[in-house]
């Protein structure tokens, strides 16, 4: 915890040094540490998870995406963006803003039920010899929608996910994409 509070000091110097006000992240790890742990250390900016930001420059009209996008997304809700922060809505409004994409729900384990995919709880650099991997039960739950592809937003959301699909030999059937990159290919640039 110390070398936290060293290295967090830093960078609140750092920003603080730029008069920075407001930091956008794609991480929802970052997310939480930036908004509920750095205040506590006097780094006090408005911080936005990418999909509030992006769902902001949506709803003013300053971004539009046009291209037809077939795609069947069903969303994973990140625990460090959602369980912990509560942001569930914009996620889902950005892919909603998507033209042709359809977005399911996976199952009852969504929103606050929604069903961890190892990651934030180490999960990645352990090698379970008993029982289901935790992202091959989240896998498995993705592909029980009928989805085409399964949208995050956390990178390490989206290494859990995809390394569920892999083991599954499913990749070259199954897309596990952030709701970012979705967004970007609908949009005219």
């Amino acid at each position: 915890e110390y070398l936290f509070q060293i290295l967090a000091a830093q960078n609140i110097e750092t920003m603080n040094g730029y008069n920075v006000k407001k930091v956008v992240t794609i991480c929802p790890h970052c997310f939480n540490t930036m908004k509920n742990e750095y205040p506590q250390l006097g780094g006090n900016f408005e911080v936005l998870h990418y999909s509030q930001f992006v769902d902001q420059l949506i709803g003013k009209g300053d971004i539009k995406p046009v291209k037809m996008m077939d795609v069947t997304m069903a969303y994973h809700d990140s625990c460090f963006l959602g369980r912990h922060n509560g942001v569930y809505d914009e996620p889902r409004k950005v892919a909603k803003a998507i033209p042709g994409l359809k977005l399911v729900e996976m199952g009852s384990r969504c929103r606050e039920r929604g069903f961890c995919c190892g990651a934030g709880g180490g999960h990645m650099w352990i090698e379970e010899s008993q029982g289901t991997r935790v992202n091959h039960a989240r896998t498995d739950q993705f592909l029980e929608t009928g989805a085409d592809t399964v949208g995050v937003s956390c990178p390490f959301c989206a290494q859990m996910m995809e390394e569920g699909v892999q083991a599954k030999g499913l990749d070259s059937e199954k897309q596990v994409k952030d709701v970012l990159e979705i967004l970007a290919d609908s949009l005219e640039l």
